[in-house]
């Protein structure tokens, strides 16, 4: 039997292999265009207790080209109550996915009718299913309808990319079409409402609710259509004449601008770098809670996760959601105003929003933070194994799965190859061109390359071919030797893998002089021979790191690497030169060298040098220390302070006791954690004393930090704190690695004692936990953990037990809903 049973789930896997495999032959074609949808209004209320939407929909829509007698439209798990054509009662034909709706007569090429749906959208019941980046994909979700959530507010939001628009109301569900749109929103009046468009008016109605219709008169996309919902404070900003808006809870209301305060700046910058002004009518900003991905770019208005939401004291480290506010709101231009016609063509999206954030960051904050931004693409892409992917990608398994590291990090590295390739007047001369002409339509990637050839003049189909229509990057192995009788070097450049065509540049130093040599590259293996006056200090390949590619210099000794920390101007030669320095600094030469860098004015080549340095021996090292007990108290960005203190913290030594105390009192939550974490391993009872003086924002925010040393110290107080983050420590990949071993001990600890509070947490974060990460099982270790919460308290002597008992049974009733 068992061998049965093996040969059958083996046949059963190969099965399973061959569909995938057919399935990524399939070519993915644009949406065809049988009709083109024109305007759509809908009105709709809500069923919080069913977690459903009664809606109308009129849909103006007319024929592409070929005549046609049946409408078809994605509506997806929808109750359809009436449909009519232009005014009269239709037949029609629906079967949980599509509605074909009898129009009555044939229509011809462009003519256009008017379609009503009267129906329900009941999200609940669709069964499509989300990616890696968008968790979900039910189009309208209800965030603790009735109340029943602690501390989580009642919202309403949509979701609609890729293709989940079609979930809450009727639409050809395809990238490819754009349609004006207006929305009446009926909701009770407590409640905020934002849409695409303008707030037009707002109206009463006789049962407490509220009435507000949002016109959009510009067209987009139907996976652009958006809803959001809630009890929200309304901070007013603007550019130019055009509302700016952050819609937050009201608790961050203080912090608001500090979070997106930037957007006014961003969308100036935006429309001089892209050519176009803000072509909407406003923008406005919401951040939901539960929401399925990082950020949606619905026109005119961003749906955030509640990730943005940050204390002042990180704020003052660094706003972490700065390049996704960057990311997002780029999209207005690339992907809303000009939207991919297809999901094989997202690279037209996600890789401009991506550069965007690399273009905003070079002009707010200088170059080496770009540069920093631009190495973690490419570090994110390749690390990825992405080796076989197409950027422009015809053929995949699932849609969802073309939003990854090639269509953000590596089309970002790619177009700013282009950049280089056809120089800065020519490339933003051509986004100009591109969006102009493809302005409120579809493109494809073709449409890119042939507005940037109208610009430049340049053939780019090489370009096109390798870059977008290709995949891989140039995996290159680098030799060299010099001559110094006839003041050459010889450079030998192999490709392993597969052969790429590209520009590159080498530079060479010498006698205080840098000589730039611009080569190209075209074959598997190479020879380039340059001259110099004097013998080179240090040789860079990929000098300015345009290219992207994996490069191994073969030739070049650690020593070099002393030189380049002083004198190479690109962030990531000055990084590599850190970490490489690093392996070496029981040379005294390489250490002074690497301390060198604790000057270097950009503070992550600072932040790296504090991380790598070795001060084991800290009486050779004093004047080292002294330049780090200096960047403690003195450098302008507290991240560097915070790494600074961290370093000392090695020390162990008493002497720095005072200095951690004060910084545990700093505004800034970087420093704070270093402080407390430095201060514990010179005198627990003061780290302690400093982490119950953080007020409870503060807490939560180093809610992993706090918890870990709460845990250490089994401080039982704090036992009510310590169950509210216990199961978010299994999450937490330093807790796992350090101290897993304590979270048993821990839960026994919690779960036998008769502290109400601390069970009510740890059952509430239990359930919380289990129901958001239900795709990864966490539900079922859950579950068994509330069973051995009952088993216990059923074995304890405590008095109230039976109550605790009842609450860890609702807590498992709740997951099994």
């Amino acid at each position: 039997m068992r061998n049965f049973i093996f040969i059958a789930v083996f046949l059963s896997h190969i099965f399973v292999f061959a569909q995938a495999e057919n399935s990524i032959k399939i070519y993915r074609e644009e949406p065809e265009k049988v009709f083109d949808l024109q305007h759509t209004k809908l009105k709709v209320s809500f069923d919080f207790a069913h977690r459903q939407m009664p809606a109308e929909a009129w849909i103006t829509a007319k024929t592409h080209f070929y005549d046609q007698q049946f409408f078809k439209l994605d509506a997806k798990a929808m109750r359809i109550v009436d449909v009519r054509v232009n005014h009269t009662h239709a037949d029609y034909n629906y079967d949980g996915k599509e509605l074909i709706i009898d129009l009555g007569k044939t229509y011809h090429s462009d003519q256009t009718f008017e379609v009503y749906i009267k129906y329900i959208a009941r999200p609940e019941l669709v069964k499509q299913k989300g990616s890696s980046r968008i968790k979900q994909a039910k189009g309208l979700y209800f965030i603790n309808p009735d109340g029943t959530e602690t501390g989580k507010p009642t919202e309403i939001w949509t979701q609609g990319e890729t293709e989940a628009a079609s979930c809450w109301f009727p639409t050809i569900d395809a990238p490819n079409q754009k349609s004006t749109s207006e929305i009446y929103i009926r909701v009770p009046e407590k409640f905020t409402t934002l849409s695409n468009g303008i707030l037009v008016s707002q109206t009463q109605n006789d049962d407490a609710t509220r009435t507000d219709y949002w016109k959009m008169d510009l067209p987009h996309a139907p996976y652009l259509f958006f809803m959001g919902i809630g009890e929200y404070a309304i901070v007013k900003d603007h550019w130019k004449d055009k509302a700016v808006d952050y819609y937050v809870e009201k608790k961050y209301l203080p912090v608001a601008k500090d979070i997106f305060g930037l957007t006014p700046e961003m969308i100036q910058f935006f429309s001089g770098r892209f050519g176009v002004a803000f072509p909407w009518q406003k923008y406005s900003q919401m951040v939901a809670r539960d929401f399925v991905s990082g950020a949606m770019e619905n026109t005119t208005c961003t749906l955030h996760s509640e990730s943005a939401y940050q204390e002042k004291g990180q704020l003052v480290d660094e706003n972490r959601w700065e390049d996704v506010i960057a990311h997002e709101l780029s999209h207005q231009w690339f992907g809303d105003y000009v939207t991919a016609e297809s999901w094989s063509n997202i690279t037209l999206n996600e890789s401009f929003a991506t550069y965007a954030a690399y273009l905003w960051r070079a002009y707010k904050y200088g170059k080496d933070h770009a540069d920093a931004k631009m190495q973690a693409y490419r570090s994110s892409y390749i690390s990825g194994k992405n080796d076989t992917k197409n950027l422009v990608r015809f053929h995949y398994k699932n849609r969802e799965d073309v939003f990854d590291a090639v269509a953000y990090q590596k089309g970002a590295a790619i177009l700013h190859m282009l950049r280089y390739q056809l120089g800065d007047k020519a490339f933003f001369a051509g986004l100009k061109n591109y969006l102009t002409k493809h302005a409120f339509q579809s493109a494809e990637a073709h449409d890119l390359r042939l507005a940037f050839e109208e610009v430049s003049g340049k053939d780019l189909n090489l370009f096109f071919n390798q870059w977008y229509y290709g995949s891989g990057h140039p995996k290159l192995y680098v030799s060299y030797t010099y001559n110094d009788l006839l003041n050459t070097l010889t450079m030998t450049i192999k490709q392993a893998d597969k052969v790429f065509y590209f520009p590159m540049e080498i530079a060479l130093y010498e006698s205080g002089t840098k000589a730039v040599h611009r080569i190209v590259v075209s074959q598997k293996e190479q020879q380039f021979t340059f001259h110099y006056s004097q013998h080179p200090d240090l040789v860079l390949v990929n000098h300015n790191h345009v290219l992207l590619c994996e490069l191994h210099d073969e030739s070049k000794l650690w020593e070099q690497y002393i030189f380049q920390i002083s004198n190479a101007t690109h962030y990531e030669d000055r990084r590599e030169a850190v970490l490489e320095l690093a392996k070496h600094q029981a040379d005294e030469k390489a250490f002074i060298a690497l301390t060198k860098a604790l000057n270097d004015p950009y503070y992550g080549i600072r932040i790296a040098a504090l991380e790598k340095l070795d001060l084991s021996n800290r009486h050779l090292k004093r004047r080292s220390i002294k330049k780090i007990e200096n960047l403690a108290v003195n450098d302008p960005k507290t991240s560097v302070q915070a790494a600074a203190i961290k370093t000392l913290g090695k020390l162990m030594d008493p002497v720095y006791k005072p200095l951690f105390i004060k910084a545990s009192k700093a505004l800034s939550f970087a420093v704070k954690r270093s402080s407390v974490e430095a201060l514990y391993l010179i005198d627990k009872n003061a780290a302690i004393t400093a982490l119950k003086s953080f007020d409870l924002s503060t807490k939560e925010a180093l809610s992993d930090l706090v918890t870990q040393l709460y845990i250490r110290e089994q401080i039982k107080e704090e036992m009510p704190f310590i169950a509210k983050h216990l199961i978010g420590t299994l999450f937490d990949e330093n807790f796992t690695k350090y101290y897993k071993k304590a979270f048993d001990n821990t839960f026994d600890w919690i779960a036998s004692g008769n502290n109400r509070e601390a069970i009510q947490n740890l059952v509430d974060d239990l359930v919380a936990k289990g129901k958001k990460y239900k795709k990864q099982q966490v539900d079922q270790m859950a579950l068994h953990l509330l069973r051995k919460l009952v088993q216990k308290q059923t074995e304890s002597s405590h008095k109230n037990k039976e109550a605790l008992i009842v609450i860890a049974k609702k807590g498992m009733a709740a997951l099994l809903d």
